[in-house]
């Protein structure tokens, strides 16, 4: 029992982690209509970028989250501005092969500055854990990366629900003919939905790098996990993509417990397949992205 109840924590708090990594992604699905495939190169981008600020200034990864954050939106805005919003209205497989062909030169340019080794930001208490009851322990490194990744999710939501820019962003989503005639500039706006999902990529890439390792062979497998959290959860919605991650950690944790770890990863897709056979919209539906007018 014990055994199961630390399976079940560490999926929990790997969910919570795999929901900051597919937000973004989601958030651009479900709004531009374009499925992101350099998403995980942004996400290992992010992990090196705090390993190098913690390697030459000693900040705790944590910490430089807010670096980290302006640095990859500025990235993320300038790429949509002037390469993504080039094919927008292109064809989804064109939008393919331009993230696709994107993540091979990320991916190859820190390769080249990195090395493909494996690497990790050392911190005094991502191995510390904290004793429960019933012979458990949690984890203090995951822990905050988990809480970190809760807040910024149900911090996006309430962006997106309540502000200004979330409601331009939505109502381009929704219909970019009918907000341009109130005035929304739509290019600027899928800047702003992809600089903000590139930001989510990057602080979810510093986390990553605090409580694991990475390397730029990584960025495959964090596109992976985006998908799958995105589409168990609902497209374009926040609440989706954290109840699609933490469902995609606690599989891949109970999964792990009775299947050696190269069929983890096939637990993941086996949910996935059931549970869209069961409610194709996802766990907390898609009505956004259903309802979108394509122009």
């Amino acid at each position: 029992m014990s055994q199961f109840l630390q399976a079940t924590l560490y999926g929990l708090l790997q969910g919570g982690v795999f929901a900051l990594v597919a937000v973004g992604f989601s958030l651009v699905w479900g709004v531009m209509n374009v499925v992101n495939l350099a998403h995980g190169a942004f996400v290992v981008a992010g992990a090196y970028l705090a390993f190098e600020l913690h390697s030459w200034t000693g900040i705790d990864p944590f910490l430089s989250v807010p670096v980290v954050a302006v640095a990859l939106f500025a990235l993320g805005y300038l790429v949509q501005r002037y390469l993504v919003n080039l094919v927008i209205n292109a064809p989804v497989f064109i939008t393919l092969l331009l993230t696709f062909g994107l993540e091979l030169v990320i991916v190859n340019g820190m390769i080249m500055l990195f090395t493909a080794n494996y690497r990790s930001i050392p911190t005094g208490y991502a191995t510390t854990s904290l004793a429960l009851p019933g012979d458990v322990r949690l984890p203090l490194g995951r822990l905050i990366a988990a809480l970190l990744a809760v807040g910024l999710t149900l911090a996006l939501g309430y962006l997106m629900r309540h502000t200004r820019i979330g409601l331009a962003i939505l109502a381009t989503g929704m219909d970019r003919g009918a907000a341009r005639l109130m005035g929304i500039k739509a290019a600027h706006v899928y800047a702003l939905t992809f600089g903000l999902a590139v930001a989510l990529a990057g602080i979810a890439g510093a986390a990553v790098g605090t409580i694991g390792t990475f390397s730029p062979a990584d960025a495959g497998r964090f596109t992976l996990f985006s998908f799958v959290a995105a589409v168990l959860g609902g497209l374009g919605t926040m609440s989706g993509a954290l109840y699609g991650g933490l469902l995609l950690g606690l599989a891949e944790a109970w999964g792990g417990q009775l299947l050696p770890g190269t069929l983890v990863n096939a637990v993941a897709f086996a949910v996935l397949v059931v549970v869209l056979a069961v409610r194709p919209q996802g766990l907390a539906g898609r009505s956004f992205y259903a309802a979108r007018v394509e122009v």
